[in-house]
């Protein structure tokens, strides 16, 4: 498929989902990503793709996958490293595929972009190309975490995006998250908590205490439940559906949970070698076990959603396999096709404007 078509692709006419997709993001090279692919058009038939890449590179591999009819390739020379610093990306990205991939959500060409790439590159780039939503201070990262509650998974924001957050900015939290739940996973009327060191209204930092009250005050308005505080032990439970905290915690919490469940792994499977008793216990535990890793895989829920930008970018993990991949793609495939990001500016315009009516009144 030529570049020509496009805006065919982006029209909507054919009622197609189209996401922008930078090739070269990931750990593990083009391939992987391009196999990625391969498994979200099996879950999605209408989906459609713009790859940004090198066009030698990638030409020989969506051949290899026969995904000519699911693919545009758009060729972008250079790639950002790992290495790179936003600051450098900002001034230097132009031509690069995740520069490119950015900018096809910027002219309307894709519904949504993904990237395994430099987190703080991507975030960086898409500050420069898509701006933020008029009232929005601060931008925030929105994970899934796993949970107990009835999607499987919960939101959670801000998880680095930055590593600071006023009492404002957790309530714009509160709203973006929450209009994510609604749009991205069908929640009607999301509960949302804000994680503190308890539960009890004078505990926290003064930002937090402000926080609360803000979030309480426009619960209605945003069409949300609010929960009030919540703790680290409350992230995976059925309590709640959004969990809002600062970027420094957010990411604290988001890698303490990884290195964990890591380090039980290992532990269970070296605790299974141990001797004949235990590789029998193994094979009877299979069942249980597998259903638990099921459950907890973290490819599951791969992808983070930059919100407060004109625009739905969605981050995968850098080292993400193919699973890991069709995730991402299938989450920035059912916020593309839902319009979240259209919805989540007038959510946040109607709930700004709910504010700056109730400051009037009241002076």
């Amino acid at each position: 498929m030529s570049m020509t078509d496009t805006q065919t692709i982006a029209d909507g006419t054919n009622s197609n989902v189209v996401v922008s997709v930078d090739a070269m993001g990931g750990d593990k090279g083009p391939g992987v990503i391009i196999a990625g692919l391969l498994r979200a058009v099996h879950t999605h038939s209408n989906i459609r793709f713009l790859v940004h890449g090198p066009q030698a590179v990638l030409a020989p591999l969506i051949d290899k996958h026969n995904l000519e009819e699911f693919c545009t390739i758009v060729h972008a020379e250079r790639t950002v490293s790992m290495d790179d610093k936003p600051s450098q990306v900002m001034r230097h990205g132009k031509g690069t595929s995740m520069w490119s991939a950015v900018t096809s959500v910027k002219q309307k060409e894709a519904d949504a972009c993904v990237s395994c790439g430099n987190t703080g590159a991507l975030m960086a780039i898409s500050m420069v190309r898509l701006r933020k939503l008029a009232g929005i201070n601060r931008p925030a990262i929105a994970i899934l975490w796993p949970s107990f509650g009835p999607n499987g998974s919960n939101v959670m924001l801000d998880v680095g995006a930055d590593v600071r957050a006023d009492e404002s900015d957790l309530l714009q939290f509160a709203l973006m998250g929450a209009s994510y739940s609604r749009n991205g996973f069908a929640v009607k009327r999301p509960r949302v908590g804000l994680l503190n060191v308890g539960t009890e209204e004078h505990k926290g930092r003064a930002e937090l205490k402000a926080a609360h009250d803000l979030i309480k005050e426009s619960a209605e308005s945003g069409q949300f439940e609010f929960v009030g505080f919540v703790e680290g032990g409350d992230i995976p439970s059925d309590r709640v559906d959004v969990i809002v905290t600062d970027g420094f915690t957010g990411n604290v919490a988001l890698k303490t949970a990884e290195g964990t469940a890591s380090f039980i792994g290992t532990a269970l499977r070296q605790s299974f070698k141990h001797n004949l008793l235990a590789k029998l216990s193994a094979i009877l535990a299979y069942g249980p076990l597998s259903r638990l890793k099921r459950t907890t895989d973290p490819r599951r829920v791969n992808g983070g959603v930059f919100l407060g930008l004109n625009g739905t970018v969605v981050k995968s993990h850098g080292a993400a396999d193919a699973t890991g991949v069709a995730a991402a793609v299938g989450l920035a495939y059912r916020l593309g096709s839902a319009k979240f990001s259209t919805k989540l500016a007038a959510r946040v315009a109607s709930v700004n404007g709910f504010a700056e009516d109730r400051e009037e009144d009241g002076n």
